[in-house]
């Protein structure tokens, strides 16, 4: 897999997250418990936005009447019908053996590590032609 360099970290601050676009793909980044974890910014039901899901957990009751939130901040909810993911791995909730968000796997790399590469920023020629700015792609 080639890495692509996304944002500063700062940019995303712990339990939110934001949209991104990486080589023409919408991608969600998510910061859990310090951690970053990237989705596929389309529900695999009907294509929803996950981004603009809600980011919740699980409850879990023992007995009636008593319930706990675990796992808060782990899961996405598509907005359009409610499908939920799990945010590390892309995992459904809704029909776990069949359906999964893709996820792609995150890292965080130092500034001097960045600049230095593997990473290469893709840059095209420009030529000026009289009075129009020209770029081939």
């Amino acid at each position: 897999m080639t890495q692509h360099v996304v944002a500063p970290v700062a940019e995303v601050p712990p339990g939110s997250h934001k949209l991104y676009t990486v080589k023409g793909r919408p991608i969600a980044v998510f910061k859990v418990d310090g951690e970053y974890f990237g989705m596929l910014d389309r529900c695999p039901h009907q294509g929803g936005s996950l981004c603009a899901g809600v980011v919740s957990g699980v409850l879990v009751s023992g007995k009636p009447g008593t319930y706990r939130l675990e796992r808060n901040g782990e899961l996405v909810r598509c907005p359009w019908h409610g499908w939920e993911f799990d945010i590390r791995t892309g995992q459904s909730y809704c029909d776990p053996a069949k359906i999964r968000g893709k996820s792609y796997p995150m890292s965080v790399a130092s500034g001097a590590a960045v600049s230095e590469g593997p990473y290469v920023a893709e840059t095209v020629p420009v030529r000026v032609e009289q009075d129009y700015i020209v770029v081939e792609m």
